[in-house]
Formats: C-alpha cells, sequence, structure tokens
C-alpha cells in the first residue's frame, strides 16, 4: 500500500519557491501573450491555469507550466491566418482534447528514448539563452520581449546584435538595481542567519529594494530613475465590467473548419514534445530524482490547455525557464507551482499597480542566476571527460538550441545520438581476430552481446570473403541477443557455402537448444533463442525474463 503525501510537508520551502516563480512568470505571461499577438491577460490566464490546475494534476514536483515561447509563432500565425481570437481558441480546445488522448494510448513513454547528454544540452542551450536575453534587460535595453528564446528577433535583430546594441542604450538605474539584486540574491543563501528565512526568498527581497531604489531616483528627481518602459507592465481594469471583457471565449461554430482542426493538431504534437522534453529535464533537475508518469502529464495539459481555451487563454506546455527557477528556488513538491498559479491571480486582480512597479532589472537578474545554474561551467567538463560519443551530442544540441529553438537543438543531438549508437553497434557486432587470412590459419569471429539486424551486411560481406579450404570459428559465447536475420545467414554458410567451397566451420558457444546443425527440422529460431533464455534464467533463479 502506497504512502500518502501530504501536500503542505513542505510548505515553508514550495512557498518560497512559488514566489520566486511567480516573479518570474508574470513578466514571462505578459511577454508571451504581447509577442502572439493575443490580448495581455490571455497570457495570464494560461499562467495562472497551468499553474493551479495541471499543477494539481500533474504527478511532476518540480515542472511549472505556463504559455510557452516555443508556440509563440505558431499562435501568432494562427490568430493572424484564422482571423480572430476566438476561432484561435477553438483549435486550443481541440489541442487539448488530442492531448488527453495522448496521455491515454499512453504515448508519453516516448519520453524514454530521449538520451541524458541531449537533455543536458538542451538545459544548458537553454541556461546561455537566457543570459543572453536577460543581459539588456539588466542594462536598460527592453527591445525584445521578455520570454523570447528565438535566435532571430521579430524587429529584425538577432541575440548577438542585441547584446552588441547594449552599450548605445545603458539605463544607469537599471545596471545599479540588477548589480544589488544580484547581489543580494547571491549572498542570501550563503550568509546563515539569511537562510534561516526560508518564508522570504532572496528574489522577493532583490524585486522589494529594486521598488525602493526606483521610488527614491523618482523622487529625487534623480537622472538614475527607470522609467515605464523599463518596469513590468501589467494591465490595469479599474471595474468587473473591464474584468469580464478580458474573458473571451471560443468560437466552436469553427469546429467545422479544417484550418482549426489543422492548428489545434500542429499546438498538441508541438506542445505535448515540448511538455515531454521539459518534464524529462525537470526530473534531471529534481534533487531527489523522482519520475513523472509522462501519461498523466499529458492528461494534466490537456486539460489545463480545455479550461484556459474555454475562457480565453493561450495554450500552454511545461515550460523549462519556470521549472528551473522553481528547482533552484529549492522546490520540494508541486505546491509551489499551485502557489505561484494563486499568487498569479490574486496579484493581478489586487495589486496591479503596485506590480507594475517591478523593474525589468530586477527580474533579470533573478534569471540570470537561473541561466547560469543551467549553463554552469561544471556540466560542459562532465561530458568531455565521459568522452566523445557523450560530449558531441551535447555540445551539438546546446548549440542548435542556441541558434535555432528547442525541437530542432533535440532533434539534431537525438540524430547524432542515433548516428553514435548504430556506429558503435556496428563496431562491436563481432571480431576478427585477423586481418588478412594465410593457407591453414584459423579465423576466429566473436560475436558481441547483441547482434541485430543492422550488422548484417558487413557480417554478410565478410561470410562471403572467406577463403576456400580455411577453418573458421563463429563464436556466440557472449552473445545474449541475434537477430533472426544473422541466425539464417550463418546457417545458409554452415550448410551451403562452407560444403560448397571446403571450408570447415565449427559453431561455438550456441546453446544446445538453437544450436545450427544441418537438419531443417533443427533450424534456429529467434523463438527457439529466448526460450533458451527464459530457461536459463528460471533455472538461475535471476528473475523474470522479459
Amino acid at each position: 500500500m502506497s504512502k500518502k503525501i501530504n501536500l503542505f510537508s513542505h510548505f515553508k520551502s514550495d512557498f518560497a519557491s512559488g514566489l520566486v516563480v511567480f516573479l518570474v512568470a508574470l513578466p514571462l505571461c505578459l511577454g508571451i501573450a504581447m509577442a502572439s499577438g493575443a490580448p495581455l491577460f490571455s497570457g495570464i490566464i494560461s499562467g495562472v491555469i497551468g499553474g493551479v490546475v495541471v499543477g494539481f494534476l500533474s504527478q511532476s514536483h518540480i515542472s511549472v507550466s505556463g504559455p510557452a515561447a516555443g508556440l509563440t509563432a505558431i499562435v501568432l500565425t494562427a490568430i493572424t491566418d484564422l482571423g480572430s481570437f476566438n476561432l484561435f481558441l477553438t483549435a486550443v480546445f481541440i489541442a487539448g482534447i488530442i492531448q488527453l488522448i495522448l496521455g491515454y494510448i499512453k504515448a508519453g513513454t516516448i519520453s524514454n528514448f530521449f538520451p541524458t547528454n541531449v537533455i543536458e544540452g538542451m538545459l544548458a542551450g537553454i541556461g546561455i539563452i537566457i543570459i543572453m536575453k536577460q543581459l539588456p534587460h539588466a542594462i536598460g535595453f527592453d527591445s525584445d520581449f521578455e520570454g523570447d528564446q528565438s535566435f532571430l528577433q521579430s524587429d529584425g535583430n538577432n541575440s548577438i546584435t542585441s547584446l552588441l546594441s547594449i552599450f548605445d542604450f545603458i539605463q544607469i538605474g537599471s545596471i545599479i538595481i540588477a548589480l544589488i539584486s544580484l547581489f543580494v540574491l547571491i549572498i542570501w543563501d550563503k550568509v546563515p542567519v539569511l537562510k534561516r528565512l526560508k518564508l522570504i526568498p532572496g528574489a522577493l527581497v532583490a524585486v522589494v529594494l529594486g521598488i525602493i531604489i526606483n521610488e527614491l531616483f523618482i523622487r529625487t528627481g534623480s537622472h538614475f530613475a527607470i522609467g515605464k518602459e523599463h518596469l513590468v507592465s501589467l494591465p490595469s481594469p479599474a471595474s468587473l465590467d473591464d474584468f469580464q471583457q478580458i474573458i473571451v471565449f471560443p468560437d466552436f461554430a469553427g469546429i467545422v473548419n479544417q484550418k482549426v482542426w489543422l492548428v489545434g493538431i500542429t499546438i498538441a504534437i508541438v506542445a505535448s514534445i515540448e511538455t515531454l522534453l521539459c518534464i524529462e529535464a525537470a526530473d534531471r533537475m529534481d534533487v531527489h530524482k523522482r519520475y513523472t508518469d509522462t501519461n498523466v502529464e499529458l492528461k494534466a495539459q490537456g486539460v489545463g490547455n480545455i479550461l484556459s481555451s474555454l475562457i480565453g487563454g493561450l495554450p500552454m506546455t511545461s515550460v523549462v525557464v519556470r521549472s528551473s527557477a522553481n528547482s533552484t528556488a529549492g522546490a520540494k513538491s508541486k505546491l509551489s507551482a499551485i502557489i505561484h498559479g494563486v499568487l498569479l491571480f490574486v496579484s493581478v486582480i489586487t495589486i496591479p499597480l503596485l506590480l507594475n512597479k517591478i523593474p525589468l532589472a530586477t527580474l533579470a537578474a533573478v534569471l540570470l542566476l537561473v541561466g547560469y545554474k543551467l549553463a554552469k561551467p561544471a556540466t560542459f567538463i562532465h561530458f568531455w571527460k565521459k568522452g566523445k560519443y557523450q560530449f558531441i551530442p551535447f555540445i551539438a544540441t546546446l548549440i542548435a538550441v542556441v541558434f535555432t529553438d528547442l525541437l530542432k537543438g533535440v532533434v539534431l543531438g537525438m540524430i547524432i545520438s542515433v548516428i553514435f549508437v548504430l556506429k558503435g553497434n556496428l563496431k562491436r557486432a563481432y571480431v576478427f581476430r585477423k586481418e588478412e587470412y594465410i593457407d591453414g590459419d584459423v579465423i576466429h569471429i566473436d560475436l558481441a552481446q547483441e547482434v541485430s539486424f543492422l550488422n548484417k551486411a558487413d557480417i554478410k560481406e565478410t561470410l562471403k570473403n572467406i577463403p576456400n579450404n580455411s577453418k573458421v570459428i563463429i563464436d556466440a559465447s557472449d552473445t545474449v541477443y541475434i537477430a533472426h536475420d544473422i541466425l539464417d545467414l550463418i546457417h545458409e554458410f554452415k550448410t551451403i557455402r562452407a560444403k560448397e567451397n571446403s571450408i570447415n566451420v565449427q559453431i561455438k558457444g550456441f546453446k544446445k537448444t538453437y544450436q545450427l546443425e544441418n537438419s531443417e527440422e533443427n533450424h534456429v529460431t529467434i523463438e527457439h533463442y529466448y526460450d533458451a533464455l527464459k530457461r536459463k534464467m528460471v533455472e538461475k533463479k535471476v528473475g523474470n525474463f522479459k
């Protein structure tokens, strides 16, 4: 019987981390909504549902969901093509239904095939993106929207040109606040007295100090004062009617529109893949190394997108930036994600004017530390020491994520990893003791632990070039798996070609139940092979064979 977990067991640490994620998520929700061509509050709605609803339904302890920068281009294009935000919401509703179905058919298991070096490369790449994108905000140059992760920007610049341009737009007040915020964030977890104040995270102290310092600049008439363009910009509804106008409903008349379905399917696929990648990344960041049921996660995301679409919210995914901020802040359970969603909802209703005083430079300082922890030098050293087969996919994923996007980067890393696996498999399938044969030499072919159909071409070529009147020993002593194609190939060589060319073939290490013989009734099949292994394991009582 499983032990029931109390959601509030780690309330102190989860509340503190939820508060940090709330501060990070607020400008990201607004920025992504603005870049998507959607109403600003649609990003907040998505953030609230991603935190409260998906946070409650999900089994992930670290992951935080909300509007995703990776969907920005899809959303902007879809709203433009469909000609209506209401029709777009119908597409999001369809996407949610599809994600629910994917969860029930257990499509989430594909996440088990993402290599660790690719996931770590993705995380390090996102860390570098965060640093590149937040440095301009720390300086006071805010041309790019909060939450953008694309190398190429909508204003015609890119991440590198924006970095080079910051020296032309230096805002001393932003630099002062960013440096003070960084100082507070760094010392907060190092000074013993401050570490005891678990309910007061360093990010909150940095934000409060940022507001106070800028207010002093403003009241004293200092030219260091930060203008509104460098502060959080949250819409401030003045009445209940204003709030009612924020809620937009889907136009279900578009359910028969093929374009709506195409958008819905596209969002479902992209959002699901990004979610699975981020869940794998979140599990990697979890200090307790707990594993998330990805099928449950897809169902949670589906419910979240359905509810978000019904009240005017953007589509959501699990998001690495929020999740990494959550992990960095010391989250212990999914309560932190729920708290961040509650804080988003309460704050935009009660204190929007106060939130609009938060300098973006302070939030940039918070994210700069998050970015550093994702792309810290120790990670690069770790994979370098593991060798080229681990390092190359890692660094290739990182570079591709930085210069293209998350999905393209992961696809490239996966392709390189698969190539390395196939290359290694081909090399290890069998070993020759000699490369040149002299009359009378004994030729040894030692099969490896696994010999798949991918090795058929090389083994076939090798057997083809065995000289006449020679002696060949094919050794399967260490083999645990041989593909049926390879067994057929060896059987044909031994029973037909070897006899015709006076080649003496000795079979070694093959079990009696699948020994290669001339008799057709004893011809080896893969079923024989597995049956033999199963019997052997049962005899040795080593457990169930799967």
